[in-house]
């Protein structure tokens, strides 16, 4: 494959170091990534004793500056789709780096949960990559189209589109975000079937998948790491492991917009709130609340917006916190030093 082919763009070439090759990392196992040039295979490559001791290590899809097959340099990513990790330390996990689409899968049986693709809606928003969702399994439903409706209603200007991949249902309308040089990556929760619309759309059986188990009529989580897959038609896919756990993440100074992307009608009725600091509780004149109260608003969506933006709060409040603690471990060892160096000077 071509630069362009793997997605690259003038946006990275302005800020390419001279003297670097770039490459595109496919893959990440075990502290090695696979790096993909122009025309090239891959390779596995090793990264600079720089980036080891730095937080911004290489994601799956980032570009990068290859020198004798070790990476130099992670380039500005164009967009970045991440969460808080796992655990109780406050630090992020890049899920996918400068994707297009982000396929947002779920499955029409009992894993639909809205809230849920709220929660993804908002992050991806905050990406600034574009969200599509995919109503997975269709082939399970008789008739889907009030799931359908369901789903649309909360995710307002997103396509959103029911398929299957066993059946190879509404697989169609996919082919205008998997272009040539166009990067999609499909999240979602273990067993919705991302791998299965993987090897459909790739033509072959290229990932491992499980049935569907007969307690709770879910599918087996069979993924286990992150790579880019090229198309034979053009375009990539990112496949990653299902998450049981995914909470927002927002960048230390950026607003927080994605929240605003995933709830629009909410911006829409503030407008006309008598307060500008309106908080929607029980402000008189609040636009949002006489909508709830007259039927044009559902009360779950406000119930959703306050509980994700209280989370973002409280994200924000705890990288802050993060932020000062490193500052201040920084600075400690930095004295310590100081106060080493005249000791020795002294003596």
């Amino acid at each position: 494959m071509t630069l362009i082919e793997l997605g690259w763009t003038s946006f990275f070439q302005d800020k390419l170091p001279s003297g670097l090759s770039p490459a595109r990392v496919m893959e990440e196992q075990r502290g090695l990534w696979m790096a993909r040039g122009d025309g090239d295979a891959g390779a596995w490559a090793t990264i600079s004793g720089a980036l080891r001791r730095e937080e911004g290590r290489p994601a799956v899809g980032d570009w990068v500056g290859l020198h004798d097959n070790c990476i130099e340099c992670v380039l500005p990513r164009r967009t970045r789709f991440s969460r808080q990790a796992a655990g109780s330390r406050t630090a992020e996990q890049v899920i996918a780096a400068n994707v297009d689409t982000v396929f947002i899968v779920t499955s029409l049986n009992r894993e639909l949960s809205l809230p849920r693709i709220e929660r993804y809606l908002t992050s991806v928003w905050e990406s600034g990559a574009q969200p599509v969702v995919i109503l997975s399994k269709s082939d399970l439903m008789d008739d889907c189209s009030a799931e359908l409706a369901e789903v649309s209603a909360i995710a307002p200007g997103v396509t959103v589109l029911p398929v299957s991949g066993i059946a190879g249902l509404g697989l169609d309308p996919l082919a205008a975000f998997l272009g040539p040089g166009q990067t999609v990556a499909l999240v979602g929760s273990s067993g919705v079937g991302k791998s299965t619309l993987i090897n459909r759309l790739l033509g072959h059986d290229a990932q491992t998948v499980s049935g569907i188990r007969e307690d709770d009529d879910r599918g087996r989580h069979t993924t286990t790491s992150r790579r880019l897959i090229p198309l034979p038609g053009g375009g990539l896919l990112l496949d990653t492991p299902g998450m049981r756990e995914f909470q927002l993440w927002v960048e230390p100074g950026e607003s927080g917009e994605g929240i605003g992307q995933a709830f629009p009608e909410l911006d829409e009725l503030a407008v006309d709130c008598r307060f500008r600091d309106c908080q929607h509780k029980e402000e008189p004149g609040c636009a949002v609340q006489l909508a709830i109260a007259e039927g044009r608003l559902d009360p779950r969506r406000m119930e959703s917006f306050r509980k994700l933006e209280g989370e973002l709060l409280h994200a924000a409040i705890k990288q802050d916190a993060a932020l000062k603690s490193a500052q201040t471990k920084k600075w400690r060892k930095i004295h310590k030093a100081q106060r080493e160096r005249l000791k020795l000077e002294r003596q």
